[in-house]
């Protein structure tokens, strides 16, 4: 019998390995790359100021953010209530139940006072109430709320849509459409439709989760009840792809540049602009410090105004 060393292992047999043996197991030649892991709002982050993007998905712990935004607020509302609103027997889904949805989902932060979160209560139930008139209770989305997900040799996407339609191609098969609810004062237009990489991201995702084509992508536009729709290509969806995977490289060896000893002030340079007044992160960033900051109220305040056809 063996006798039982100091450590309480059996003495005899192969002896350990040195740890620099082990740790030389550990790594293979030729193997491929970790893949960069996002989310639409993880890629725009970037793609508008690196700073930010360090901010929020970088640095640990986080910079503090500012106090929430009343708009953001408004709009994650006016979803929920829509994603209920489905959630509905065909036979409930009318008008009359909107208001007691919207109460049910309302985030009341943000706000300048109790006098204009009651306004832009009463704006958001007449959004909602005139969208839902020109839809077909009966009508069942593919999916709401519906995360999709793909993988490319870079990218690990994946991504929530807000609602995945089902019609008819041009011919006559069903196929796929993405919509996407905007409400924000501006209206949007078919370049919007176009230029957005989140809708191409979706769009390429859901043809490969459902297997079923799907190349038109839709901004549904609450406030003034328009839609923005663009039919992508098959190339048009590529150049969107590699659009994300230039971005998902271009973060990839700027977290390296760190990890090696860069100035993460350099590796995530700011993008300063209009945008840096409305960054949760204005107080921290140097740059963004110097711009005006937005009051938390003051989207949904210019809401309010009457258009002008200027952002």
């Amino acid at each position: 019998m063996r006798r039982p060393s100091p450590t309480g292992r059996p003495t005899g047999g192969r002896p350990p390995r040195p740890r620099a043996e082990q740790a030389e197991q550990l790594g293979f030649e030729g193997m491929p790359e970790r893949l960069f892991v996002c989310t639409p709002s993880k890629l725009g982050a970037y793609a508008d100021c690196p700073r930010r993007y360090r901010y929020s998905y970088v640095d640990r712990p986080a910079p503090p953010k500012g106090p929430p935004w009343a708009h953001n607020s408004l709009g994650a509302s006016v979803h929920t209530a829509l994603k209920n609103w489905y959630a509905l027997a065909p036979d409930r889904r009318r008008p009359e139940v909107l208001g007691t949805l919207l109460k049910g989902t309302w985030v009341r932060e943000g706000y300048r006072d109790d006098t204009q979160e009651r306004d832009a209560f009463g704006r958001a139930l007449a959004w909602l109430e005139a969208y839902v008139a020109g839809l077909d209770p009966a009508d069942e989305p593919i999916g709401v709320e519906r995360v999709v997900a793909v993988k490319t040799g870079v990218l690990a996407f994946n991504g929530r849509t807000d609602r995945i339609d089902s019609r008819p191609g041009p011919d006559g098969r069903p196929e796929l459409v993405i919509v996407d609810y905007k409400t924000g004062r501006t209206g949007l237009d078919a370049d919007d439709a176009r230029g957005s990489q989140a809708l191409a991201l979706y769009a390429y995702a859901a043809e490969r989760t459902f297997r079923r084509p799907c190349r038109r992508v839709e901004l549904h536009h609450l406030p003034t009840g328009t839609v923005a729709a663009h039919e992508h290509t098959e190339e048009s969806l590529q150049r969107q792809l590699t659009r994300a995977e230039e971005t998902a490289r271009d973060i990839m060896a700027a977290e390296r540049a760190v990890t090696d000893g860069a100035d993460p002030d350099e590796a995530f340079p700011t993008t300063p602009g209009p945008r840096c007044g409305w960054c949760d992160y204005r107080r921290s960033c140097p740059s963004g410090a110097q711009a005006p900051g937005k009051d938390p109220w003051a989207a949904v305040e210019r809401l309010a105004e009457p258009a002008t056809g200027q952002d």
